[in-house]
Formats: C-alpha cells, structure tokens, sequence
C-alpha cells in the first residue's frame, strides 16, 4: 500500500509519462462499476474517457476500497497463477485435439466438453489479467492460444457431427444429439447415444455464450465462412430448448436415473442467455463481414424465457432444486435478472442442498456415493431412497456463490463462501492446494448421517492424493482467486456484461436487432406497438374510409413490401446454409408474431411481414373472425409485454373483404377505430403510414442474402387486388350465409356403391355435408391424389372446406381438415405450456383408450397420437381437441388460477363435460347444439365456461 501523496504523484499525466514501467493501475474491490485498466489513455478499456487525476478528497475517499498495486508485485503475483495454470490445468490439455478430460491424471482417456469449456475459462481469465500489463513476458499470447485451442478443439469434433446437427433439427431426441464426451487423443465418439446422456443442450449453449465472451476479448477463434455457418447451425440446435427434454449437466436426466430426459431449467436458462449473447455478433469479431453475423429467432428466443421463469424455482418435474442452476443464474451465464425470482431460487439452493463439505448436487443423488452400484447404467425403482441423507457434497459450488458476490458487490457473502472454501482445500504432494472433488459419507457413518448430516465427518474423494486433480473445480477456483486478488475485474471475466441487465450492455451494432429492454418482465404500458393497416384493395380502402379508417394498400407503400410469413421462412432457409457441411439451413419453421414485428431489409428492399393469423391457407381458425380479433388483441397484448429489441414493434394487419361479412364487423370495425384512438385494452396505439413509421420502428438487415442475388427472384410480395365485381359498397358485400343442415346421409349407403356412382351423386350433390361424406369415402378407397373433375381429391375437399368456413359450417370444416389429417401451428409450445407448470395433458376420445403426455414432444409424434386416438372413434375430435389444446395452453399462460388444483388434464373428458354443459344450458325441451357446430370462439367461450365452474367447485370442497 502507497502513501496518498505518492498516488497523488502517480496518477498525474506528467508522472504517468516518465514511468510507464512503473505504472499504477486502480483495481477496485467489491465494486462493479466500470474501472480502467491504467491512467495512460493508450491502456484504458475501450470506450472509456480519460481517467483525471485524484484530488486530496477523492483519494482519501477511495482509501478504503481501492487497492493499488505496483507493477512489479502484480507481475510476481501473475507468474504465480501461471506456474500454477500450467502445473494444474495446461498441463492436462490434449496435445491433439485441445481437449480436457474430467480428472486430470497420467492415464487420459476420455475428454468431457464442459470440463474442457471451464479449462479454457480459466486460462482466458489469466490470459485478461495478463492483458493489463506492457511486458508480459509473451504469456498473454500462450495463454490466449491456449484458449482458442480449446475452444477450436470442440468445434473441431462437433463439426465432424454436422449430420447429428442436420438431423436434430428435424427431430429433436437423444439419438441425433451431438456428443459430450469424445477420445482424449483422436477426437473420436466414446460411446453411442443409446448407452449415454449426450443430449446435454446447456453444454452447447455455454459453448455459444463462452465463444462470444472470448472473441469479444480480442481472441480470433473463427476462421472461415464454413465455421461460422456451423455457429449459426448450433443457434438452431437450441432455439428449441423449451421444449426438448434433455439429460441435463448430470448426464442422467431424472433424478431417478432410468434413462428418461426431462425439460431442465437449467439448460433452458443457458439457452436463452446464449440466444442473448449471440444475436446479431460478429464471430469473426472486429474482421467481420455480413456473412460471419448470427442472427437468432426472437420468438424462440421468448419462450426459453417464458418457460425458463415459468419452472424456477424448480428445476424440473422430478428435481425440486439442483445446484445444476448456479451456473444460470449466476457465473457465467447470468441468465435472470428479476432478483427476487433469483432470490428464491438461489435460497432455496442453500436451504435444501448446502452442506458443511459443499452442495449436493440434488436430492438423493447417488452419484460417487458407497451404495451406488458403479456397474449398473440405470438404477432400480425406488433404488434413489437409499441415497437419502448420504448424497455426496461438492465443494465447487460454493465457488457460484463466492463468484457472485464479487459481480453483486457483496462482501459479507464473499467471506463467508471464501472461508467454506478454503477450509476445503488439500495440499498436493507438490505443494499446491487443490479443491476436492467431492466429500462423501463412509459406509459406518450412514446410518448417523440420515439422522443428523452435521453430526459426522465426511471423506474427500481421493484423486488428489494420487496427485490428479478435478479440472472443472480447480478452473473455477482460478478465476475466483484471481477476482478476490483484484487481479481480475469482472468486466474482463465478462467482456459482454451479461452481468447488467439488457439495458446497461453496451451495444454490439446498430445494424442488427439487440436485446435492450429494460426490464425482464415487461409491461404493457411503457411501450408503444405500430400497427399499419393494409387493404387488400382500393376499393376496401374507400369503404373503410366511410368509417373514418385510414388504410394503405401495397402500392401506396412501394417501394416498401408486404410479405407473407411463409416469404420470411424461405429467405431464412438461405442462413446458415452449407452443402459441404450437408447443412441445409434454417428449418422451416414460422415466424412468430415477435419475429414479424421487425421490419426487413433485404438486398436492398425494405420488407413487412404479416402475421401466420392472416394466412389464408392457415388452419380454420383463420377464418372464425370472432376468434381472430380476440387473437388480435391478445396479440398486441403480448407485443407490449415481452417486446425486448431496440426500436418499437410494427404490427401488420391485412384487412380482406372476406372478413368483413357476416354479424362480426362490427366487431372488426369497433377494433380498428380503437388502433385509431391510440388504445387497445391498455395498450398504447400508433397507426398511421408506413413510410412514417420506419424511422421508429425495429430493423433486421438480413445481410446474408447479398452473397446470392438470385434468390430475389424467389419471393413474391403481397399484390393488391384489381378485379372489380358488381358490389360497390360494404352494404353489398354478400353476407356469410347460415348453415344449414339439409340431408346427411348414411355413409353405409354408398360404402358398396362404385367409384363412378360416388363421382356421379358429387356432380348432383349441393349440401355440404353430404359431399364431405363422399369425398371421405372416396378419399378411404382411392387415395389422396385420385382425380377427379378439376383437380385430386385433396384440391376438393380443401375447396369444399374453403366453402364451408364462409357459410360458418363449422361441423364440416372440422369434418374435411381431420380427413385431410392437419395439425395447427404451436400445438406443441402450447403443450409444453401446460407441461412446465406441473401438468400433465391426456389425448383421446372420452370412454376409449387415451395416452398420458408428460414430457414434451415433437409436433410429428403429437399429429400421431392424436388421429391414433380419436379419429378411429370421432372424427372431429381430431381437429376438436388441438383447438382444446390451442385455448389451454393460452388460458394456463394468462389465467393460471382457472387450472389450480388440476394435475392432470384429460381433453377427452373436458370434451365430455363441454357437451354435458351444452345440454344443461338448453334445458329439458330444447335439443342442444352439437360440440362440433360450434364456432371456434363460442368453443373457447364454452371452455372457460366449464373451467371457471370446475374452479367453483374446487374451491368450495377445499373450504369444506
């Protein structure tokens, strides 16, 4: 410690100038505001203005908590963590492949990602402390290349598994995953995906987050085009990690260890911290070009948040709590930032898992334990209450804790975890101390341990004796001693700030989206959405403005353009595309409602997508109007709550003459003139024209497309419509007539009949229903590509259906879209919406077999088991039970309470009780109406109906 002259005389410029070697740099403890690495302005950390010098006052103030350190004394104590790094870490790394294995020993077989990862951390921090001084004796430049080494080395054995990447994006399971472990020296896959938990989607994410931390410290770890494209192939592999269940960071999945995978917070958290970090970045860092950005699904990005805040503080439906969310929710992922969920999810970590060695990693965890049987893969049922009380405790745990005092800036905690861990520590016959793998309890003190774990004395594990160390504990125990030793800032252990919230991070471009909203839990009403209303002709234009209701069509925005979202689709299929990698591109997924709130410049046009609920070619739910303006709102609802990009949202309505018949428009018309008031239920509201708009507005150059100019040719624009017809008038827009019934016929009258008599009754047929029944039995008898009339059979009954939802014959739209066996757009996040609060759905018809989904599933095994069960048995209910599906998932995100107390949800039986309820309401001399006739909007109505009675109910037997 200097005197308060001699800082005074070292900081001023003049003094600076003379002495280099001898400069003075300021390290601030427990202090998380940005400081600079020197006072000489060539040193500072970039962006940083010069430092002034300290007055009297200033450095009395700063006396008792900030540290300064000479040049020399820093140095020496630098080369002691270096002698230490290579003697305990470097010295362990494969000289092939740069790879780490778990325990680093003298016989290394087997290399682990995530140890390796946590390896090449600690070597990249030193590597940061070494990059504050001017003579470093050429370390910074080893420990630098160490680093990319390493981190190189997993991309290297990842690459070799491209076609496990390709084929995982078309179906997510453990047998596509890429591996976590590979051969020490060559490189090579261990062991199958079938005799191992290699679907480990956190290790992919902390892989993408860690190359982004460490390119943004100045390493160049990307070299070619074909590297970055599987960067951007990797973005796919976890976007969809709200919805995968996976092995988790312990390699077994549930806690009962019998092969099962289970949605893990964890990995969740990782992912969406990742998907933060990685949007719109450079890898090739400061040398990039637009080839080199990755670009991330907002809407994915939205529901690895949702149901990442949705499960904590649990980690998953098997595991109460596990110490597998440290690294999330702090170091090095920091992927919360509502404190007082943190909060909570990290008490109840110390409260149910700390120990007096450590933490335990979860609740009868019987791994490392002395009754775990090392040669079984699996356990037995109920084996996991034999590990009650005895599990094992890790001490590196306490180093999350120790590390994310140092980031909040508290030292009470610090020293207290800094005191557990160095009680911890053993002495390697070398001299140096190491932190254990683990504490375990010995076989003659089980039975003490279950009565009273604090009563006994637990044993280390023993590697250390023989002189091995735990690579992944020891790397952590680096970095945290480098912070405590002020040797380290947190704003060089953390180059991208995930630490701040989204606000306070410094922005990467201003060309690409990025994360800044201020807080994680938005509101509605600190934001404004655009909407920009478009019709689809100029005569829709000129009625809607009788009503006051300004419009634009698609030629009064050129040269601005309006695309479908299945347009946006395809220009991504172009991103991340590379045929010598067998990678095929983005998979052809829809846009979400986030995702086309975004306006698009693309080779040099500027280009608005309209949402998936305005596709006509949609599933029927499009065309309930009722439902759409309710979707209508919900939707701008959820753009003003979750909305997280710089740049306000611009939300495109198309307005269609067809959907303005029928009793709904004035519903239709009481909307739009609110979008013109400026509100909607709370929601501030700005319409207007859409050049207007897009100096405000959130822009995504999708700057990939430029390498290929052909595929230009490929998009078609939304086109305004010409044709004039005899109506001039909204009063002469033909009215959606009523349903009616005519003569339904028997099926079994024609099942015997030929072919040519069934097409013969089609030509004479003018009912519906009746032509929906031959063409299923046609359909049945002669496939779906038969020809007939003007088209095969599917063109038939998709035109039949068309013609049904305008006449608001609901039983035989349902009737042709089960026959045609559609599936409707995010059944399977709406599934996993209900999944992740604690429920389980059921599938099938009421009184016939039905199947239990627990876990997620992919939309391919949903459309399966969905028409497996209920279409043999009720037809409509195939389709039914995905709009059921479709209401739940909605209802269980906004109105939780509706479903409380409820563990199990059977949309057979709530089918049943829906019908039940319709014959209640008409009475004893009415005939009630059938489920299947219902308007979709009059079925979710009917829904919430029953579930608000069940609740009634619920909660008058819970009083008694």
């Amino acid at each position: 410690m200097i005197s308060e002259k001699e800082a005074e005389e070292s900081i001023s410029p003049d003094h600076i100038s003379g002495r280099r070697r001898r400069s003075i740099f300021m390290v601030t403890r427990y202090d998380t505001r940005v400081r600079y690495r020197s006072f000489d302005a060539d040193s500072m950390m970039d962006g940083g203005p010069p430092s002034p010098a300290l007055s009297t006052g200033t450095a009395q103030k700063l006396q008792n908590k900030t540290l300064f350190f000479d040049y020399d004394n820093t140095l020496s104590k630098l080369d002691q963590y270096y002698r230490r790094v290579k003697r305990l870490i470097l010295r362990y790394m494969s000289p092939t492949i740069g790879l780490f294995p778990q325990i680093g020993g003298e016989n290394n077989d087997v290399a682990y990602v995530r140890d390796s990862i946590y390896c090449a951390m600690s070597v990249w921090s030193l590597y940061q402390a070494y990059s504050r001084l001017d003579d470093d004796k050429g370390r910074i430049h080893e420990l630098g290349q160490s680093a990319v080494r390493t981190m190189r080395g997993v991309l290297f054995v990842w690459m070799r598994q491209a076609h496990n990447v390709e084929s995982f994006k078309q179906g997510q399971g453990p047998m596509n995953a890429l591996h976590s472990k590979f051969y020490y020296k060559t490189g090579d896959p261990v062991v199958g995906a079938d005799k191992y938990g290699h679907l480990q989607i956190d290790v992919v994410a902390l892989y993408l987050l860690t190359l982004v931390q460490m390119i943004t410290s100045g390493l160049q770890i990307i070299y070619t085009t074909d590297e970055a494209s599987f960067i951007q192939n990797l973005v796919y592999y976890i976007e969809r990690a709200y919805r995968v269940p996976d092995y988790g960071m312990w390699e077994r999945g549930s806690r009962y260890n019998n092969g099962q995978c289970e949605l893990h917070a964890s990995s969740i958290g990782m992912t969406k911290a990742a998907l933060e970090a990685i949007n719109g970045f450079n890898v090739f860092g400061s040398f990039g070009t637009s080839s080199s950005v990755i670009y991330v699904d907002i809407d994915a990005y939205n529901r690895n948040r949702t149901i990442f805040e949705t499960l904590l503080p649990r980690e998953s439906a098997s595991k109460n709590t596990d110490t597998a969310l440290l690294p999330t929710m702090t170091f090095p992922s920091f992927a919360l930032h509502d404190e007082k969920l943190k909060s909570r999810t990290m008490e109840k970590i110390e409260r149910k898992l700390k120990g007096k060695y450590g933490f335990k990693r979860f609740l009868r965890d019987g791994y490392r334990t002395v009754l775990e049987d090392v040669d079984k893969n699996y356990y037995d049922a109920g084996e996991t209450k034999n590990f009650d009380g005895i599990e094992c405790e890790w001490p590196m745990f306490d180093l999350f804790y120790l590390i994310d005092g140092i980031f909040k800036g508290n030292p009470a905690q610090v020293e207290v975890y800094k005191a557990r861990v160095n009680d911890l520590l053993k002495q390697l016959p070398a001299g140096d101390s190491i932190l254990p793998m683990y504490y375990y309890v010995q076989r003659m003190d089980i039975e003490d341990a279950r009565r009273d774990p604090l009563s006994i004395s637990r044993r280390s594990s023993k590697e250390w004796i023989d002189g091995r160390v735990h690579l992944m504990g020891n790397a952590l125990y680096v970095i945290a001693s480098l912070l405590l030793d002020n040797l380290l800032h947190v704003n060089e252990l953390d180059p991208i700030r995930r630490y701040l919230p989204a606000s306070e991070r410094p922005r990467k471009s201003i060309r690409y989206s990025f994360f800044q909203r201020l807080h994680d839990s938005g509101t509605a009403s600190d934001l404004i959405v655009q909407v920009v209303l478009i019709a689809e002709s100029s005569r829709l234009q000129s009625m809607l403005a009788t009503y006051g209701i300004q419009t634009q069509t698609p030629h009064q925005i050129e040269p601005i353009q309006i695309w479908s979202t299945w347009e946006l689709v395809k220009a991504y299929n172009y991103l991340g595309l590379n045929p010598k990698l067998g990678l095929t591109g983005r998979p052809p997924r829809p846009i979400g409602i986030l995702g086309t709130s975004k306006i698009y410049r693309i080779c040099g046009k500027l280009v608005l997508c309209y949402p998936i609920m305005f596709e006509q070619s949609d599933f029927y739910l499009s065309h309930d109007m009722d439902l759409v303006i309710d979707d209508l709102k919900a939707d701008i609802t959820f753009l003003a709550k979750f909305w997280k990009l710089s740049g306000r949202p611009t939300f495109c309505m198309v307005l269609r003459e067809s959907d303005l018949r029928g009793e709904h428009f004035g519903q239709m018309l009481n909307l739009l003139a609110s979008f013109k008031r400026g509100d909607c239920d709370g929601v501030k509201i700005r319409t207007g024209r859409l050049q207007n708009l897009v100096s405000t507005s959130c822009i995504e150059h999708l700057d990939f497309l430029q390498n290929m100019p052909e595929v230009t040719m490929q998009f078609k624009a939304f086109e305004e419509i010409t044709t004039v017809t005899a109506y001039r008038s909204l009063t002469d827009i033909p009215r959606a007539t009523r349903k009616i019934s005519g003569y339904f016929i028997r099926p079994e009258e024609y099942e015997l009949k030929s072919t040519w008599d069934i097409c013969q009754c089609l030509k004479t047929c003018d009912g519906t229903r009746m032509q929906s029944k031959l063409l299923h039995i046609l359909l049945k008898r002669e496939g779906p590509n038969f020809y007939i009339e003007d088209g095969t059979l599917v063109d038939k009954i998709e035109r039949l259906a068309k013609k049904a939802a305008n006449t608001r014959n609901w039983q035989v739209v349902r009737f042709c879209y089960s026959i045609l066996g559609k599936i409707v757009d995010s059944l399977v996040p709406s599934v996993t919406s209900v999944l992740v609060r604690g429920k389980q759905v059921t599938i099938g018809v009421f009184g016939h077999e039905e199947e239990t989904i627990s876990k997620p599933i992919t939309p391919a095994e949903m459309k399966t088991m969905i028409y497996r069960l209920c279409q043999p048995h009720d037809i409509c209910q195939a389709v039914l039970q995905q709009e059921l599906l479709i209401s739940i998932g909605k209802l269980i995100s906004t109105t939780p309470e509706l479903f409380d107390g409820i563990l199990q949800i059977r949309i057979g039986w709530v089918t049943h009780a829906m019908k039940l309820e319709l014959e209640y309401e008409c009475g004893e001399d009415g005939e009630p109406d059938k489920i299947e006739e219902l308007s979709p909007s009059s079925v979710n109505h009917l829904l919430q109906r029953i579930l608000a009675k069940d609740l009634s109910n619920r909660q008058v037997f819970t009083l008694r």
